[in-house]
């Protein structure tokens, strides 16, 4: 089978440049695409029967981004295959629009790639502001701050410059140690795979161990979630030693700051109250 591949088409399997490792950092760059995905569920309360329109949005941005993503990444390899010679691995994709429609598209994507990331970098704002202003509302986080609403546009902007700062801050901080775009997304991937693992691990022990009635599934309630779990540890497992290093240190401040609001772990924390969902 892997003969017929090689002789059919290279973009699926060169076993002479396949490696494990390398198809594990892809991996973790390629989840950036669907970072934010799961960001719509933060606008539930802004959104018309949430119940159904936001099930059905988060589902068809992860098959819609697969299928036009996937498609994307095929045909530029069967147009430039050899990606040894790209004259700038952060420009690869522009150079292959330049061999396909010349200046002309070159430029006109440069745009589209401009106004996507404008756009990506606003929604993904917004949908922490709008997770941490209900942290702040429940108290979990400080209220004075997190849970502000400037009632003329009814928008948490404390949040929204918090987030800016912060971004900005590491954009230039990441810049002094290496390729920036790359650190970040590394970073980015630290708290989504732990945060993954715990999605699929929570519903393995709601659905399979703590609910006594309930029927138990073997594939949608032990083997799926299961799977989940060791797939993203894996993918987090082979993430870099900046992305651990820094990601553990954030962690450990998430901790302190949990020690210190329940008087060392002797009370329980405070949640975000879903009962209006």
């Amino acid at each position: 089978m892997f003969y017929w591949v090689r002789e059919a088409d290279a973009s699926f399997y060169a076993p002479q440049t396949f490696s494990i490792r390398r198809i594990w950092g892809a991996t973790f760059f390629a989840a950036l695409t669907y970072i934010g995905f799961d960001g719509i569920t933060t606008l539930s309360e802004d959104v018309r029967n949430p119940r159904r329109n936001v099930l059905l949005a988060t589902v068809l941005v992860c098959i819609l981004t697969g299928v036009l993503s996937g498609a994307e990444v095929y045909l530029g390899q069967r147009i430039w295959p050899n990606w040894h010679t790209f004259p700038n691995l952060e420009m690869a994709f522009l150079d292959v629009c330049e061999r396909v429609g010349g200046t002309f598209l070159f430029e006109a994507m440069g745009v589209i790639l401009l106004l996507a990331s404008l756009g990506s970098a606003l929604t993904g704002g917004l949908g922490a502001a709008r997770l941490l202003f209900g942290m702040g509302r429940d108290g979990v986080l400080p209220r004075n701050i997190f849970a502000h609403i400037r009632q003329e546009t009814n928008t948490p902007t404390y949040n929204i410059l918090l987030i800016g700062a912060i971004a900005y801050c590491g954009a230039i901080g990441l810049n002094y140690v290496g390729n920036a775009y790359e650190h970040a997304g590394e970073l980015l991937n630290f708290g989504a795979f732990l945060a993954f693992m715990g999605v699929n691990l929570s519903a393995f022990w709601h659905f399979s161990l703590l609910r006594k009635g309930h029927q138990r599934r073997f594939l949608a309630d032990i083997a799926l979630p299961l799977s989940g779990f060791a797939f993203c540890a894996s993918i987090w497992w082979n993430l870099y030693g900046l992305a651990k290093i820094v990601g553990a240190l954030w962690f450990l401040i998430g901790a302190a700051y949990w020690a210190v609001t329940t008087k060392g772990f002797r009370r329980s924390p405070k949640l975000i109250d879903f009962s209006d969902a």
